[in-house]
């Protein structure tokens, strides 16, 4: 049963509106029946800054494959490890 949008407690914080939601049933605060599917084309995945260390050499190696395929190197580390994490499963 929905019930009103009023209904919705006021959130102090964007945890305490989180650890409502997962304890909470969204059914009885949304009409999922008349919901619409919608693309979000700009929508970026979140991502998290990391510090490797690498042997110098291989670092070269890599900028020049990199280099090679016109793609800026960490970028193409992205791909490597993806390919292999996908291979792997």
């Amino acid at each position: 049963m929905k019930k009103p949008d009023s209904m919705l407690p006021a959130f102090q914080s964007e945890a305490e509106e989180r650890q409502f939601w997962e304890t909470t049933d969204s059914a009885e605060f949304v009409d999922w029946s008349k919901a619409e599917r919608v693309r979000l084309p700009n929508l970026k995945p979140s991502t998290t800054s990391i510090s490797l260390r690498l042997p110098t050499p291989l670092l070269e190696r890599i900028k020049v494959a990199a280099n090679k395929r016109d793609v800026p190197y960490q970028s193409l580390i992205k791909v490597w490890l993806s390919e292999k994490l996908d291979a792997a499963s």
